[in-house]
């Protein structure tokens, strides 16, 4: 059965098994309710997961992705097992973030859109990168540049990595 946009297949599926291979294609969208209002959602992914392309070695990092949605918002089991599928996808910190991010802006076509991976060190550096998108010719095209220009202009203290 094809899906559309109204239909949510994996939210209370309890035959769902979780997939072994990178697979943006999980990923399932609902209508927003308020596409005229702006507003954020915000997902905290702490138990990320992908593999270095060059050891095989697992990385562990919490996943933030905020977003500002259009029409469609993504259904959060589904973004939970897409994530899922970065275990054993092999992939460096940035790609990942990036791919996540890409793969949300081809499925819901958001306002606004930032990820930003906080992966825990391998070798005594960690490696924590970010990106953002705004849609062109929209204020959310400013407000990108804006949050990206100052995103960590008042960092963190790191104290448990």
């Amino acid at each position: 059965m094809k899906k559309t946009n109204e239909d949510i297949s994996v939210l209370g599926n309890h035959d769902i098994e979780y997939p072994t291979v990178y697979s943006p294609d999980i990923l399932e969208t609902f209508k927003n309710k308020h596409p005229y209002n702006d507003y954020f959602v915000k997902f905290n992914c702490p138990e990320f997961t992908s593999l270095c392309p060059i050891t095989g070695q697992p990385d562990f990092a919490t996943i933030y992705i905020s977003y500002v949605p259009a029409e469609k918002m993504v259904e959060s089991k589904s973004l939970k097992l897409y994530l899922f599928s970065f275990r054993n996808h092999g992939e460096f910190h940035e790609n990942c973030v990036n791919t996540i991010m890409k793969d949300l802006i081809k499925k819901m076509e958001p306002k606004y859109i930032e990820v930003w991976g906080k992966f825990t060190p391998r070798g005594g550096i960690s490696i924590d990168p970010y990106c953002n998108y705004g849609k062109p010719n929209t204020k959310w095209e400013q407000v990108a540049f804006n949050r990206l220009a100052n995103h960590d202009l008042y960092p963190e203290k790191i104290d448990n990595r």
